[in-house]
């Protein structure tokens, strides 16, 4: 361990959010740099700090801090000096001279203890001495709140959130219910609360462990994209997270139930356990869906007329799935839309732009993601926006809240007479709920999608619980077109969902199985793909083509491709900055995915002359972009994504970001490339199922290249299995 003691001579850098710091030290007649969260420094400060010294290749020797204290200066020179750095507001260097002069080496007491004599100080009122007596209580405070939790291994910046959140109440709640961090602080689970509380001393059948331990596996059922979970796997769970056997948990469960934070509802099979906001956002969702499906009376002879006018000006003709999607749509509140690729979903939703436009309607086009919002508008001809820059995002209302803001809501809904939202089964049912809220009463909904597609990342299965309720006219396009006949992704994808055998040793311009026997051979097959084969048998760039496979994990998986990948498709090269983070290296160049909802991470689209052409919040987990420049002097590395957005990540925030060479399959979820790459050895059964099949293939726009063995692909086709999850709109829809 090396340290450093010195005075703060200049903060280089700092990032308020994280604490985040580059210093200059004068230490020993010299100027020394420390790298490191440094919450609440000022300049002028005495500080010893403990750390690693690392040379950095452009600024050379860095101490980066593990800790740090902050020493109150005694001697008056020391004193002066500190007070004239402008640590403290409202005190120069000449009114810290004269401060000193008056009250020398006891200046430090008089201003803790009797602030009100430091207006013997011409040119400090009564008002200004309280001021700046507060101002050094509260850094003495944090000072004092920052050694205490080290005495716990807390890292000094969460220590910073704890003290933002907290302030003196800290203390308590430190030593008697750690677990409410978990509730009140963003970044912090059951995990880490659970790891403070074994370190102060909390016993493992405490009611605050166990009560945090219910809240936390029902958290980690929503990740896994569940709404409630049967009380019998929740009882399970939770006992094998806490590592005790709870006879009892019922009554835990109980209490957290008077105390609003579950609900629990009896069904035929037993009780279920939601986490009462989400019980409540399904019976939202639910409402809003009934309120809005009015029932409109329409003259049948003016929609075949309007039918007829559309006909003519495409020059194509609906089929009669399409015309019937016109009429329910032209009579009904809520319509939902559903079918494979090549049934006309497109055709249909621009046969629906052009009649609601006839009839003098305004009509909204989105989709969940910026790749879908981009395809909608291109075969479309309207514009087309992400369902969150629709509901104007504008970020968390405060750090530690759950509900994310928008600026469209119920009191300022979207001015819209018609909205069509395309693939549907990748809306969860938060952002369903913040969507519904936003839609005026008689606004007419069309919601479109392929139900035989994966559900949402997030937790849920809107689309598919929407029709099972069978409260809603549904439209199932089944005709495959002739146009898309010609392309085997399509017909053979229709084949996988159906459960039809698909000849993979067919000749086949955009339907290539190549056998591969071993993982390394499967590999080897793929970087002879991406580097030469694809792009130039298609004309389109290695950027362009996604290897998509169906688990993270394992020789196959997406984890380790990446490293192999990045090696051949973005290899190290001079003046290529890098950036080494937990699981390896990130380098300018590489392709990057969003792996989290970040609310709050700020983009822009450069424009002429240095001023960006449009700018917002929120990046969104499985957006997908490239490295554009790495620094590592300010600790930030930037990203274009689609649209030009450029994001400014902190070093603090590359957790939120990997390697996107390789990506799973239900991250490939409702984008569309113009060729993928699939590598198929074995897996789980469970995991590999016809559906994953079935989304992988029709991910691909040109061309699908599956490589591995035959078997495997045959056994994904035949295995119907589906991966549980519990949601229950449909209930609710039925229930209301």
């Amino acid at each position: 361990m090396d340290s450093i003691s010195g005075y703060v001579n200049k903060i280089v850098y700092r990032n308020e959010d994280n604490g985040y710091a580059v210093v200059e030290l004068f230490s020993g007649g010299e100027e020394k740099t420390v790298v490191g969260i440094l919450p609440m420094l000022s300049e002028g400060e005495y500080i010893k700090a403990e750390g690693t010294m690392k040379k950095h290749p452009i600024y050379g020797d860095q101490l980066v801090v593990d800790n740090y204290e902050i020493e109150t200066p005694e001697d008056a020179v020391s004193i002066e000096r500190y007070l004239g750095s402008g640590a403290i507001k409202g005190i120069g260097p000449a009114l810290a001279a004269r401060i000193v002069k008056r009250f020398g080496a006891d200046t430090f007491r008089i201003i803790e203890e009797e602030p009100e004599r430091l207006s013997e100080v011409k040119g400090i009122s009564t008002r200004k001495a309280m001021e700046l007596g507060s101002q050094v209580a509260e850094k003495r405070d944090m000072r004092q709140a920052m050694l205490f939790l080290q005495k716990y291994g807390i890292s000094l910046n969460l220590a910073a959130k704890i003290f933002k959140q907290y302030g003196s109440e800290l203390y308590s709640i430190i030593e008697q219910n750690p677990y409410r961090l978990a509730d009140d602080i963003a970044g912090v689970g059951f995990r880490i609360a659970d790891e403070i509380a074994n370190r102060v001393g909390i016993r493992a059948d405490s009611d605050y462990r166990i009560k945090s331990g219910i809240l936390y596996t029902l958290l980690q059922a929503l990740t896994a994209g569940h709404t409630y979970l049967p009380m019998e796997e929740l009882v399970l769970e939770t006992n094998k997270l806490l590592g005790v056997e709870l006879s009892d948990i019922d009554n835990y469960v109980m209490d957290l139930v008077m105390e609003k934070r579950l609900i629990v509802k009896k069904e035929e099979g037993g009780p279920i356990v939601y986490a009462a906001r989400y019980y409540y956002m399904e019976m939202n969702v639910a409402r809003r869906l009934l309120e809005l499906n009015s029932v409109w009376a329409v003259e049948e002879g003016q929609v075949h007329s309007r039918l007829a006018q559309i006909e003519r000006e495409e020059k194509r003709e609906l089929d009669e799935r399409q015309r019937e999607a016109v009429f329910e749509a032209a009579r009904n509140g809520v319509l939902i839309i559903t079918g494979g690729p090549g049934t006309g979903k497109t055709t249909t939703i621009t046969a629906l732009i052009r009649f609601f436009e006839l009839e003098g309607m305004d009509v909204e086009l989105a989709a969940p993601t910026g790749r879908a919002a981009k395809r909608m508008a291109e075969a479309t001809g309207h514009e087309a926006r992400t369902i969150h820059r629709m509901l104007e995002l504008s970020g968390m209302q405060e750090e530690s809240a759950a509900e994310v803001h928008f600026a469209r809501n119920q009191a300022n809904p979207l001015e819209a007479d018609v909205i069509i939202i395309d693939e549907m089964s990748m809306v969860d049912i938060q952002l369903m709920q913040s969507f519904l809220e936003a839609v005026a009463g008689g606004t007419r909904l069309i919601l479109v999608g392929d139900r035989d597609q994966l559900p949402s990342v997030g937790p849920g299965n809107v689309l598919k619980d929407i029709i099972q309720s069978g409260r809603f006219p549904v439209v199932r396009l089944t005709r495959i077109f002739r146009q898309a006949e010609a392309s085997d992704i399509i017909v053979n994808a229709h084949k996988i969902n159906r459960g039809e055998a698909v000849d993979i040793g067919a000749r086949s311009r955009d339907f290539l199985f190549i056998r591969r026997n071993d993982a390394n051979a499967v590999i080897n097959a793929a970087i002879s793909l991406i580097c030469k084969k694809l792009p130039e048998y298609l004309g389109v760039s290695m950027y362009d083509i996604q290897v998509i496979a169906p688990m993270r994990k394992g020789t196959l998986g997406v984890e380790r491709l990446n490293r192999i990948l990045q090696e051949f498709l973005n290899p190290p090269a001079t003046g290529k900055a890098e950036k080494e983070y937990a699981q390896g290296i990130f380098r300018e160049g590489d392709k990057v995915m969003q792996i989290k909802n970040n609310y709050q991470l700020e983009w822009e689209v450069p424009g002429k002359y240095g001023i960006p052409s449009d700018c917002g919040t929120g990046v969104f987990n499985g957006d997908i972009g490239t490295i554009r420049e790495i620094n590592s002097f300010a600790e930030e590395l930037k990203v274009e994504f689609d649209e030009g957005r450029v994001v400014t990540y902190d070093f603090e925030e590359l957790g939120e970001l990997e390697l996107a060479y390789a990506i799973t399959i239900h991250k490939a979820q409702g984008s569309e490339y113009a060729a993928v790459v699939i590598p198929l050895l074995s897996g789980p059964r469970m995991l590999m199922t016809r559906n994953l099949l079935y989304t992988a293939v029709t991910r691909a726009k040109a061309c699908v290249c599956i490589v591995g063995l035959p078997e495997t692909f045959l056994a994904m086709e035949e295995n119907e299995m589906e991966q549980r999850r519990y949601s229950s709109l449909d209930r609710r829809l039925s229930e209301l």
